[in-house]
């Protein structure tokens, strides 16, 4: 059966962060669902490029593995304005679901209390919200089920690493290798 994830986005978001994560997992064969947390499928991205997401918060979650959250101002701060979206991440979290974040996003998991005793990442100016965290400042820190980013030029590493959650790190290194990653 394959693994499957759900992104969420905010008007606002960092497309690189949010498309780079998506393409990899896609690449690998990842059912990666893109809901918009707007009224409407439509959603702008920081530097004002737009995407159409495949469905709303509105309409019923689909079954995941992996919850990830891109940063991005106000895109990070869209997102956690959100209580559906903040008790999906709290539900997802208890049920042992990959929990990702990057840039400014993993400050929602901070201040939702659930980066306390783990390892993470964000980015610089952004650690005060990881409440009870290790900040590593490395581009990714991967924490029982929790997986955070810390930013824009770690995209592919962040994504290579959820790939190696969901399905292993041969398949992470394939992937990475594919995409001359490590060249």
């Amino acid at each position: 059966m394959a693994k499957k994830a759900i992104v969420y986005l905010a008007d606002g978001f960092e497309e690189t962060e949010a498309l780079a994560p998506v393409d990899l997992m896609r690449r690998c064969g990842v059912e990666v669902t893109l809901i918009s947390i707007n009224q409407t499928k439509t959603v702008t991205s920081s530097h004002g490029i737009i995407i159409t997401a495949d469905q709303t918060l509105a309409e019923s979650l689909p079954i995941y593995d992996l919850l990830m959250l891109p940063g991005g101002m106000p895109g990070t701060s869209n997102l956690n304005a959100n209580e559906i979206v903040r008790s999906e991440i709290l539900r997802a979290n208890d049920n042992k679901k990959i929990v990702a974040a990057i840039c400014a996003a993993p400050m929602i998991l901070g201040q939702l209390g659930l980066l306390k005793g783990c390892d993470a990442t964000c980015f610089p100016g952004f650690e005060q919200y990881l409440e009870g965290a290790k900040v590593t400042g490395k581009a990714v820190a991967v924490s029982g089920n929790k997986i955070t980013g810390i930013g824009a030029g770690a995209a592919l590493t962040f994504g290579v690493e959820l790939v190696s959650a969901l399905l292993g790190r041969e398949v992470a290194d394939n992937v990475a290798s594919q995409i001359q990653m490590n060249k």
